[in-house]
């Protein structure tokens, strides 16, 4: 076969081939997008149950856990206030935690594992420190004990991190004593 033969067959293949791996392209793409929005999820997290919740794109609960949050009632105003911020925040980072360290002011000193083996650190405007993590203290869950932050059992915060991305929704929502605090 002489060149220009081969030259053709090849051209007239690209030609035949080209809109068939483009349709095959298309559906890859297509399928991973449906499959991002059946991945989509929210966190909710309530002050008023004390609860977390992933919640699916359809509203379907897909987990939920016990949580601690901020000893002070109301919306996070400084740093120090110890209460947890409300409103809808999303995921800045995901942090491995298991070696850091916390005083709590308690007269202990240095806690080994104060935040169990992950941070989810919150996108909050003006605080930087607030994140969703475990604990050291799982006593602690279902109180009002934390210095802002929403803590969970370590082997729940586990469990919820293969679920979570950086980007993701979080929606802290008051309980009616943290809104009654407004007010006063």
């Amino acid at each position: 076969m002489d060149a220009k033969k081969v030259f053709l067959y090849v051209l007239l293949g690209i030609v035949i081939l080209l809109p068939y791996l483009g349709f095959i392209y298309l559906k890859h793409w297509y399928d991973r997008k449906v499959q991002d929005i059946r991945n989509a999820s929210v966190i909710v997290i309530s002050k008023e149950d004390m609860k977390l919740s992933l919640i699916d794109y359809t509203g379907k609960v897909q987990k939920q856990y016990g949580v601690a949050c901020g000893k002070n009632y109301g919306n996070k105003q400084q740093i120090g206030d110890m209460k947890t911020p409300e409103g809808v925040f999303h995921i800045s980072s995901i942090e491995k935690a298991d070696d850091w360290t916390h005083d709590f002011g308690d007269g202990n000193g240095e806690v080994e594992g104060a935040y169990g083996p992950w941070f989810l650190r919150l996108e909050i405007p003006g605080h930087k420190g607030i994140g969703i993590h475990g604990t050291h203290k799982p006593e602690s869950i279902g109180t009002r004990d934390t210095e802002g932050c929403i803590r969970l059992k370590n082997e729940d915060l586990l469990d919820l991190k293969p679920h979570v991305h950086v980007g993701m929704t979080v929606i802290i929502v008051p309980s009616s004593l943290d809104a009654s605090n407004k007010r006063s």
